[in-house]
């Protein structure tokens, strides 16, 4: 009757004959004990608290601060003033800020302000915005603010068909010499499934016909500009390489009646929050910049730091070498050890959290390891007679930590543990078959580290030869 049916055939299989003792089992659904569900609850609770928060106001910041390191390289201009070190000022400084109130599901009050000096001078304003939903293709936005004069304005966006968009914007500022109009039109259509064309018309102080197309995909993003106008006239292309681990290469040119400028520069994402950048900006005949940048979350930190106000050889080169060596000696010697540490940490938290669900997951293996010792022998037996496939070894767990010996004090589990027996068991006809799938599924197997990369080394004799293989 066994070997008939096949249900019954497997568990024989795997755990002998001690497995067809099932008198009393009952297959029941396991439930959540009463200390995982409160643990659950109150960190959903938290994240679902700080969403929340972030959502009601989406705080947006940026700061630039600009830095005048031109005597580095061009300090032969005033030899006779110069000192032992050369000087770099900061000749300008920015903050922008906005937050945001919802006042009902189709309404949200925006209030932002802006802070701006260079070389002395001084400006700033702040804007207090209404943004009124309403249908699911319109919506207008009425502003007011003060810094230079008083100023209101009106902006509206209106979905035309389902590939095409417009906006409208009209403002009115006071100033000394009178009232100072501006309007702002543009219309969006979707070329192409990667492709949008803009359409933009300014009029006011600074007049301007532009149009441009922005073709963007998960590996590359283009953008193409012309724009007619007064007082800048000019053409631009862009193009961001986007790599497959949150990296990107951008390079850029911009020719126009203001000069001509060449960018090229890199983005990394080091955390969930965290990306910094470099970008090179060789302008003639604005100088040469190099821009950092710092995002965290909704904040940015910009730093140009002008170079030379002539394209200097000697700037180029180090203005793009400097930042490449000090990111490689940031990521070595700062972000990777910070990285870890903070990854042995939250192993260390996980571990602790679930020291009891580990504990009996431990006794189930274990359990499962102990109706198998007939099963293993059977095998192992008949594998060796035959010359077959016989496991010395196989261990399953996280091996950096138990190579390192690193594992924690007090730790509560064991980071990789033995699963010889198991893995005997698997060997059908001299052949193991496994998949991708988790190994920590299998009978005998448990997860002695969740949430840590595991990997299962097998050393056996095969043909009476020694082989040993490691799976990630």
């Amino acid at each position: 009757d066994v070997l008939a049916d096949p249900h019954k055939r497997a568990i024989y299989d795997t755990l002998g004959e001690k497995g067809l003792d099932t008198d009393g089992w009952q297959i029941v659904q396991r439930t959540k004990t009463p200390q995982e569900i409160r643990e659950e609850y109150e960190r959903l609770a938290r994240e679902q608290e700080e969403r929340r928060l972030q959502q009601r106001t989406n705080p947006k910041g940026t700061i630039s601060v600009g830095v005048d390191a031109s005597d580095i390289f061009e300090a032969y201009y005033d030899d006779d003033a110069r000192g032992f070190f050369p000087q770099m000022e900061i000749n300008s400084m920015a903050i922008n800020q906005s937050i945001e109130a919802p006042l009902s599901l189709n309404d949200t009050v925006t209030l932002s302000g802006n802070l701006s000096t260079q070389n002395g001078n001084g400006s700033g304003n702040i804007v207090c915005s209404l943004r009124h939903v309403v249908s699911p293709s319109m919506w207008s936005e009425f502003e007011i603010g003060a810094g230079n004069g008083l100023m209101c304005g009106a902006k509206g966006f209106k979905t035309i068909s389902k590939r095409s968009f417009a906006t409208a914007q009209g403002m009115l500022q006071v100033t000394p010499v009178g009232l100072r109009p501006g309007c702002n039109l543009v219309f969006a259509r979707q070329l192409g499934k990667h492709t949008v064309g803009y359409l933009t018309w300014k009029a006011g102080l600074q007049s301007a016909m532009n149009t441009s197309i922005v073709w963007d995909t998960s590996h590359g993003h283009f953008i193409g500009v012309l724009q007619f106008g007064i007082p800048n006239t000019f053409a631009m292309v862009s193009y961001t390489y986007k790599f497959p681990d949150e990296g990107r290469l951008k390079g850029s040119i911009k020719i126009g009646t203001f000069g001509a400028i060449v960018e090229y520069g890199c983005e990394r994402k080091i955390s969930q929050h965290n990306t910094v950048g470099a970008t090179m900006v060789i302008g003639i005949p604005s100088g040469i910049t190099l821009k950092l940048r710092l995002n965290r979350a909704s904040q940015s930190y910009i730093f140009p730091i002008l170079l030379s106000e002539e394209p200097l050889p000697s700037a180029i080169f180090y203005g793009t070498v400097t930042p490449l060596v000090a990111w490689y000696v940031l990521q070595t010697f700062v972000i990777v050890p910070y990285m870890e540490r903070q990854k042995q940490r939250e192993a260390k938290r996980a571990r602790e959290a679930n020291a009891a669900k580990l504990a009996e997951r431990r006794k189930e293996a274990e359990a499962a390891v102990a109706l198998m010792h007939e099963t293993y022998i059977r095998i192992k037996s008949n594998e060796e007679a035959r010359g077959g496939l016989v496991v010395i070894e196989a261990l399953y767990g996280n091996f950096s930590e138990e190579q390192e010996n690193s594992s924690p004090p007090g730790a509560t589990v064991r980071e990789v543990v033995d699963v010889t027996v198991a893995v005997q068991c698997l060997v059908k006809d001299s052949h193991i078959i496994l998949t991708d799938a988790s190994k920590s599924n299998l009978p005998g197997f448990y997860d002695p580290c969740l949430g840590e990369p595991k990997a299962l080394y097998i050393r056996y004799r095969f043909r009476n030869l020694a082989h040993e293989v490691r799976l990630a």
